[in-house]
């Protein structure tokens, strides 16, 4: 894969007993160096106007004087430090770079992976929280729609926590649809199985808040009812907004994925975006385990390198089934 990376993302420090730090970049970079075929490529950070184009200017004024200040805590959550907004315009830049990229063609060994921090799916168009400034997914994703470069767009949330902020941006669009399985109940509180968008969006919200302790065969049911999904909305452009704290042994949350998994998930993603004909592409969203997220990125990468997952005779549980007979009700499916 090519992994978009700038050294400007270490400089958002989070001080001590953070779990989104600089040594998760760090610790993926290290686990990456031992697989083949990996490249890094450098991207320009993202304009102000690309990221008022789904943030408020007054948000974007305000953390530019918070960070120029020295930063400190935004919220007992979400910290700043004086290096904080260019790392976060230089993660939304990755972002925009793996969305570029994706939709010039790039695929197989060359699919777009950008290793942004801060990550961005929670924060929401006038607001930084969860760990987030500027929502880089959605920054990605407005850019290339803005640029004609794609007239419809898919952003696929498989990180732990809903993505309440990517959610909210594009709940009234019908130009680009999102999709998250998450924990139910987990921090935000937000993303039920009823929020399925409105007016002109309606139908292209589709969120799977899957009971803790759900593993890999409740991840690829409910990726099968979301891709079917997905075709019918026949997008340009599939992102994959990818945290990896669904994962077994990650310290904040109770999931069952494991790194297999990771691989079983993006070759179903994969089968999915290439029938549909849309480019591919990933963004780093959360993972705090740094032995769990650099396996995991580095297993997905070696799914693109020609490695082929391997799964297991496990079966999605009962309430993972009835969930998805709900949902594709809901979704007409």
């Amino acid at each position: 894969m090519q992994f978009g990376y700038t050294e400007t993302c270490l400089g958002h420090d989070t001080g001590e007993r953070h779990p989104e730090t600089a040594d998760r970049l760090r610790a993926i970079r290290q686990q990456l160096s031992r697989r083949h075929a990996v490249e890094y490529v450098a991207a320009d950070p993202a304009s102000i106007s690309a990221v008022t184009a789904v943030h408020d200017e007054e948000y974007v004024d305000e953390l530019r004087e918070f960070c120029a200040n020295g930063g400190g805590n935004w919220d007992p959550d979400t910290v700043a430090s004086e290096g904080t907004l260019d790392a976060a315009l230089a993660s939304a830049g990755l972002a925009q770079w793996a969305a570029e990229r994706a939709l010039a063609g790039d695929d197989g060994r060359r699919t777009p992976f950008s290793l942004g921090r801060p990550p961005g799916h929670h924060a929401v168009a006038d607001d930084a929280m969860g760990f987030c400034f500027f929502n880089n997914a959605a920054v990605a994703a407005q850019t290339v729609i803005d640029d004609g470069a794609a007239d419809r767009v898919v952003i696929f949330d498989w990180d732990v926590h809903h993505g309440n902020g990517t959610q909210d941006i594009f709940y009234d669009r019908d130009d680009v649809f999102y999709a998250s399985i998450h924990e139910q109940g987990l921090y935000p509180g937000t993303g039920d199985a009823d929020e399925i968008g409105s007016g002109a969006g309606e139908r292209t919200t589709f969120n799977v808040p899957l009971e803790s302790g759900a593993g890999d065969p409740d991840y690829l049911l409910a990726w099968e009812t979301i891709g079917a999904a997905v075709e019918r909305f026949d997008p340009d452009l599939l992102l994959v907004s990818a945290g990896f704290d669904a994962h077994r042994h990650d310290p904040i949350s109770r999931m069952r994925l494991s790194t297999e998994g990771y691989a079983l998930l993006t070759d179903a993603v994969r089968e999915t975006a290439d029938a549909v004909g849309a480019g591919l592409g990933f963004v780093l969203e959360g993972g705090y385990g740094l032995d769990t997220l650099s396996e995991s990125i580095a297993t997905v990468h070696e799914t693109f390198d020609g490695r082929s997952p391997v799964g297991d005779d496990d079966e999605p549980t009962a309430a993972t089934r009835d969930l998805l007979d709900d949902l594709r009700e809901r979704h007409d499916l």
